[in-house]
């Protein structure tokens, strides 16, 4: 069995309350793109102004990143694959491990240059030869071979890759020898084959702007647009009531019925790849018994917390798979629900009272946003049954360096999220295999399982059929949430508000993938 085992990429913990894989503005007048001027898309967060797809390894500059390039294959309305410089559907040979992919003959870069098989070939291999961040995605590949310009061979080694078609095989293309040339300039002037051009870096903000050769059947409506920054709840939501930008991202909680309510102001909104989960010390102390675990998921109502502080904006969540994927995939979601503990204080009490020490008061380490208040909900539901709990908000850097430790003196509980693709191996192998614990892995908490559980985790990610990994998944999932190293929460919804000049405007359920300007199924285009 090959070692498809080794570290994931940690951009895809969550930091804030956001949906990971984002962009961002404000400040002009809306509607200004039929004069010209840039069509506005306001962000929640900064970028950290890295646009080469190779080593970037931020939510929001992906946001533009996705305009500037287009992949081998691309998400469609929901998380399925569909070509885009493709051909077609990859020829996959010796049982799951090598895929030959044909590449439209038409697809150019924006210098004029033809894609080429060893464009592709060079953007799956450089991110682990370059040991980038993102090496983890791609280091299943052995090794490819250019066939000829227009076909490439990837050998994944002696096992199948499951997540590889999901997962890995939409990565977006690169040109080999403008970027090998001058990787500095390429990451902050990138050229890529997508329908947009990149076109200006200011200190706020980015331009893309609509490339009129582009070698594709889509031909954008919108001819620049202008990512800015503003992570300022009140501001974002300010800069769109006063027309002062066409869409904001990641509309908040509290303001959804204002904007709902509002003349000139249109909602969008569609469930992502997040998962916000709880998880338990199942390292040592008190939470390692799943007595007490299951007692503190009675002692509050997730539901009922979730509809006072963040109905608008999220959806509950049963299992580690978030429900986008598990429309995917199919699992059977309600039967986990069934599974959950349900609010219960009296039994909470019970089972503290019989299997946690006389002074249990747990630590919970939570980020600021929502998680901050689901902890110290839990905090004050442990309270009146004679138990409380101590929440420490941290940032983000000190909550990794303490929930890493895995020590009962430092916590009991953290709150955290992540955010995946279409793939159960995503969530599952990221967050529970045994590779992914301590200070270099995704996961503070141990989970030992059950004799096979480790194991099996490892052998689906090793497996290229979905019936037979879904076989091995669904067994996974029922002990997860029945023995609850983690509980699960919620996955915050993909949301944007737009001005009512804004045609055809839709939320992806992937969130690099928003704002979606052109596609097969949507053109956004000014009034």
């Amino acid at each position: 069995m090959s070692n498809h085992t080794s570290e994931l990429s940690r951009r895809r913990l969550l930091a804030s309350g956001t949906a990971v894989s984002a962009a961002a503005i404000a400040g002009c007048i809306g509607g200004s793109s039929s004069d010209g001027e840039a069509f506005h898309y306001t962000q929640e967060q900064s970028r950290e102004d890295q646009y080469d797809p190779i080593v970037s390894n931020d939510t929001y500059s992906f946001q533009v990143i996705e305009r500037v390039f287009d992949g081998l294959y691309e998400y469609g309305e929901g998380l399925e694959l569909q070509p885009r410089i493709a051909k077609g559907e990859p020829t996959v040979e010796r049982d799951g491990t090598r895929y030959i992919f044909e590449i439209k003959e038409a697809a150019t870069f924006h210098n004029g240059d033809d894609v080429t098989a060893a464009d592709v070939a060079h953007s799956f291999t450089a991110p682990v030869e370059e040991t980038t961040e993102n090496a983890a995605e791609y280091n299943m590949i052995e090794s490819t071979e250019v066939i000829d310009d227009t076909q490439l061979q990837v050998d994944l080694g002696d096992d199948p890759y499951g997540p590889f078609e999901l997962t890995t095989m939409g990565v977006l293309v690169v040109p080999k020898d403008v970027r090998t040339d001058d990787r500095d300039k390429f990451n902050r002037d990138p050229i890529g084959a997508g329908p947009f051009k990149f076109s200006e870096l200011g200190d706020t903000y980015v331009e893309v702007e609509k490339w009129d050769d582009y070698w594709g059947d889509l031909e954008p409506n919108v001819e620049r647009v202008r990512f800015e920054a503003h992570d300022d709840n009140a501001g974002r939501v300010s800069s769109i009531r006063s027309g002062d930008t066409d869409v904001i991202s990641e509309v908040p909680n509290k303001d959804w019925d204002v904007l709902k309510n509002e003349d000139g102001i249109n909602l969008h909104s569609s469930k992502s790849s997040t998962y916000m989960y709880m998880a338990f010390n199942c390292n040592e102390g008190p939470t390692t018994n799943p007595e007490v675990r299951r007692a503190i998921a009675h002692s509050f109502s997730m539901q009922s917390f979730i509809e006072s502080n963040a109905g608008n904006v999220t959806t509950p969540m049963y299992s580690p798979i978030p429900p986008v994927v598990n429309d995917v995939w199919e699992f059977p979601e309600e039967e986990y629900r069934d599974m959950l503990p349900e609010y219960d204080p009296d039994q909470a009490k019970s089972l503290l009272d019989e299997h946690a020490p006389d002074d249990f008061e747990p630590t919970i380490l939570t980020p600021s946003g929502l998680r901050a208040q689901l902890a110290e909900r839990i905090a004050t539901r442990l309270d009146s049954i004679g138990y409380g709990a101590d929440v420490q908000q941290l940032n983000f850097a000190a909550l990794l360096d303490k929930y890493h430790t895995g020590n009962a003196d430092d916590y009991q509980m953290y709150l955290l999220g992540w955010s995946g693709g279409g793939d159960p191996d995503d969530y599952l192998y990221a967050l529970f295999h045994e590779s992914q614990t301590g200070a270099t892995g995704n996961q503070g908490h141990y989970y030992e399982g059950s004799d096979s559980f480790h194991d099996d985790l490892l052998r689906a990610r090793n497996m290229a059929d979905r019936d037979e990994r879904y076989e091995i998944y669904d067994p996974i999932i029922r002990e997860i949430v029945e023995q609850l190293p983690v509980l699960p929460a919620f996955t915050l919804d993909n949301t944007m508000a737009s001005r009512d000049y804004v045609n055809d405007l839709q939320a992806h359920p992937d969130s690099a993938t928003n704002p979606v300007f052109v596609s097969d199924y949507a053109n956004v285009s000014i009034e």
